[in-house]
């Protein structure tokens, strides 16, 4: 039978993950902290707890950062552990650049510009 213990490291986990893909998705959009947090309506410092995997975000909270750094609202709710990992949806290309461990920083930056403007000229040749 697993321990109580052996559920909180899992959702230590969780929390650290959930943080870590905040800060990447942050960095890519090339946000401060304080940015990010004027643009989903939370305050600072609990922001920077939430990065740091120190606390657990509501549903709500969620939907506000994703909608800050424009990507998915689902991918959050499924690193906090709020939606089953195992159910199938598509990975949006902001969340999957972010995720892919064998892009550096540079990389990834680069890769969202290009995508950036690949959509901005699909937008424009549809308007």
């Amino acid at each position: 039978m697993p321990s109580p213990a052996g559920g909180r490291d899992d959702l230590d986990r969780r929390l650290t993950d959930l943080g870590e893909l905040i800060r990447s998705q942050r960095e890519l959009a090339r946000m401060s902290v304080r940015r990010l947090s004027e643009l989903a309506g939370v305050s600072n410092p609990y922001l920077s707890q939430i990065e740091r995997g120190l606390r657990k975000p509501s549903a709500d909270i969620l939907q506000q950062i994703a909608a800050a750094l424009q990507i998915s609202a689902e991918t959050l709710y499924e690193r906090a552990g709020l939606l089953s990992s195992d159910r199938t949806h598509q990975v949006g290309v902001r969340e999957a650049i972010a995720a892919d461990p064998m892009l550096s920083s540079e990389q990834r930056q680069a890769l969202l510009q290009v995508y950036e403007s690949f959509v901005a000229t699909t937008a424009d040749d549809d308007g």
